[in-house]
């Protein structure tokens, strides 16, 4: 009897080494782990160490989607080879029917939104966190003769430079009062402006509705929209050497069957989408290798308007049909063309409404900072 009753008492850390513990939570879906913190004091210390969101971020797979419907509610969508399912979360702002914000980006985690003229928001809708930005004199060199903010000529990036441990805000913008291109860069660790001297693609309005970049391998990637020449069609900024090159689009794309192109980040490989208007197809071009030419290949979707999001952990391609598209609806199709999913009760906003970012605990650094400066304070107290 003794020994039932000490078998029976037996913890599950009585069982599973600790590292074998540590393996397992990092396998955990991120948006169950913070549930997993009331298990045991040992289980919140793992959660919660140094290098736990670290780790879990850098094996999670980016299918999430979130976005804003009538510009004031938050909905994520995550989508897997298995099922669907949205819901709402609450945004960082308040919730005004008209309050007009819209989603410019992701990285590790974390949106970058923009309410038109005021401000930029860095949102973790997984935590809650968030930080509020303010780019106002940015904002008063827009203004032009009175009649009021140019939009058109703006560049919008946001990405992660590991070599400083930062996020960074890129705007490059035309300057109406210099009559002249400027580019900036917010840095949240320091939580400061900084005015770059890196020579600026010219003219800038070629970008105009694809102002949002598609951060990937340390640098912030760009697409005109409207594509005139395949030759270096592709903007790239680099966060760590703060300098602009270019990649060119494959040879084969049509510009006169595919004149609107956009980027997408399907796996770890930046890809190049567009609609096939003579064959009612999309056409999703993967560069296999990070700036190989040679390494484009090409995929075609047999789907008026499909917008590729990411892709499933089979390697199917995940993702939607608005309501210019053949399908409405999120869609799974495998790299031959065939449909193997459709989910057709969830809203799909239209294209560029949303982002597509993999769920995390990172926090930013200067969140980080704030923290450390709290708890020298409580000790310093006791």
């Amino acid at each position: 009897m003794e020994k039932k009753m000490n078998h029976k008492s037996k913890s599950i850390h009585d069982i599973l080494p600790i590292d074998l513990i540590h393996i397992i939570l990092l396998r955990v879906p991120i948006r169950h782990v913070a549930r997993l913190k009331c298990v045991s004091k040992l289980w919140c210390s793992l959660i919660s160490g140094p290098d736990f969101a670290g780790l879990h971020f850098r094996q999670s797979p980016a299918a999430t989607t979130v976005f804003l419907k009538n510009g004031a509610m938050a909905y994520l969508v995550n989508l897997d080879e298995n099922d669907a399912s949205q819901k709402e979360v609450s945004p960082p702002f308040e919730k005004k029917p008209h309050s007009d914000f819209e989603v410019l980006g992701s990285c590790r985690g974390f949106i970058l939104l923009r309410r038109n003229p005021h401000f930029l928001v860095v949102w973790n809708p997984l935590t809650g966190f968030s930080k509020r930005i303010s780019h106002s004199h940015i904002v008063r060199r827009l203004k032009y003769h009175g009649f009021g903010l140019s939009y058109s000529k703006n560049l919008h990036g946001f990405g992660y430079d590991a070599s400083q441990d930062d996020y960074l805000v890129v705007v490059a913008y035309r300057d109406y009062e210099r009559q002249e291109d400027q580019l900036e860069c917010l840095s949240l660790r320091t939580n400061s402006w900084i005015n770059l001297d890196a020579v600026l693609p010219s003219p800038l309005d070629w970008f105009d509705h694809n102002s949002r970049g598609l951060f990937l391998n340390g640098a912030i990637h760009w697409v005109p929209y409207c594509l005139k020449d395949y030759t270096d069609a592709i903007l790239i900024f680099d966060l760590k050497e703060r300098t602009f090159s270019r990649i060119s689009a494959p040879e084969q794309l049509l510009i006169s069957e595919c004149p609107f192109p956009c980027l997408a980040l399907l796996g770890d490989c930046l890809s190049l989408y567009c609609d096939n208007y003579g064959s009612h197809t999309t056409q999703i071009w993967v560069m296999k290798e990070y700036k190989v030419h040679s390494s484009w290949t090409l995929y075609q979707i047999p789907c008026k308007a499909f917008q590729p999001l990411c892709l499933s952990s089979n390697g199917d391609i995940i993702g939607k049909g608005d309501a210019f598209s053949d399908k409405r609806g999120y869609l799974i199709y495998n790299v031959r063309g065939d449909l193997l999913k459709h989910f057709k009760n969830l809203y799909c906003p239209i294209r560029g409404a949303d982002a597509v970012y993999t769920e995390s605990l990172l926090s930013l650094p200067s969140n980080i900072k704030d923290k450390d400066k709290k708890k020298k304070r409580k000790k310093n107290c006791m």
